[in-house]
């Protein structure tokens, strides 16, 4: 028969452990219009009363592995654009750029290579950013909602100059992962970079980027073991704020003289102006380390609301 258990007045504590599913799990993602969670619920049974029950949420990740060779392929694009000078063409804005590879992790720097002709007679500003695409699948239907996750500035390019990039750094802020295996929501990444120029559209390329949570054993340290790594690439999990967040720096420490003394926003505007496209929460933080603190009128007065996240996760 049944074994009963009876349980004296007090607290009691039981450990228990159990396997995951054999089969890949989708990373944990919590998403503009959908979420992928993951919980653990008890249940205790009494008799003659009401079931209790008690969940926690797990922060589940499936692991991306940069070094394999797909995401270690160099991505090369490049493009020219002809602009017009009234009623005649004052010449072409070329482009081209490259990454060393398609995949990275949370915490590492870009390196980006870049050439810029200005031929035309506009002054020109190149930039590149990051892009976080999510894709929602349902019902037959598709929905996206895309924004950008960091960004980087480059020089002002007078007419008839060039330019070039050698390396230009841009640091992958606290992400989640790529999710490109789901079958109703994806999460990817583009690291784009364009020119602004006057009176003419945006001159832009965009190289697919791979987020991975297993850096590449060849671009880090020899030194550091494998739970070092896996802890360096798992900053996204904690997406909320800090309770006692550092002082902010000081304005001219971060932005150059130039930028300070024209007042010019370190943080772009949308790449498309027909698309919204909004600032994430976790980027923030990095947005206010490179604009000067907002005015009191300026505040929003209903911030946005960050639900906090268990500390736990499972590796698979």
């Amino acid at each position: 028969g049944e074994e009963s258990l009876i349980l004296l007045d007090g607290r009691h504590e039981f450990p228990f452990s159990f396997q995951l599913p054999q089969e890949p799990l989708v990373t944990s993602f919590t998403g503009k219009y959908g979420s992928i969670q993951y919980y653990v619920k008890a249940v205790l049974e009494r008799p003659a009363a009401p079931d209790q029950s008690v969940q926690t949420e797990l922060q589940v990740i499936s692991h991306i592995d940069v070094s394999s060779p797909a995401l270690l392929t160099p991505v090369l694009r490049s493009q020219e654009k002809m602009v017009g000078c009234w009623f005649f063409t004052s010449g072409p804005v070329s482009l081209s750029a490259k990454i060393e590879r398609k995949g990275y992790c949370n915490g590492e720097a870009i390196p980006i290579y870049a050439e810029i002709e200005n031929c035309s007679s506009r002054l020109i500003v190149p930039k590149a950013a990051i892009f976080q695409t999510q894709t929602y699948l349902a019902s037959g239907k598709t929905k996206t909602f895309r924004q950008m996750v960091a960004n980087v500035r480059g020089n002002h390019i007078a007419s008839g100059s060039t330019d070039t990039w050698n390396g230009k750094t841009l640091k992958i802020p606290p992400v989640s992962p790529s999710i490109l295996d789901c079958c109703i929501i994806r999460v990817e990444y583009s690291l784009a970079v364009y020119i602004h120029i006057p009176g003419a559209k945006k001159l832009m390329i965009e190289m697919p980027l791979v987020i991975g949570t297993i850096p590449c054993i060849g671009f880090s340290s020899r030194n550091s073991s494998i739970t070092s790594q896996f802890s360096m690439d798992m900053s996204w999990l904690a997406l909320t704020m800090p309770e006692h967040p550092e002082a902010p720096p000081n304005y001219a420490d971060v932005v150059s003289e130039e930028e300070f003394s024209r007042h010019v926003p370190a943080y772009p505007p949308p790449i498309d102006c027909e698309e919204q496209l909004c600032c994430p929460v976790f980027a923030y933080i990095q947005e206010f380390r490179f604009q000067p603190p907002p005015l009191y009128s300026e505040i929003d007065p209903h911030p946005t609301e960050v639900e906090e996240i268990q500390p736990v996760s499972f590796m698979l």
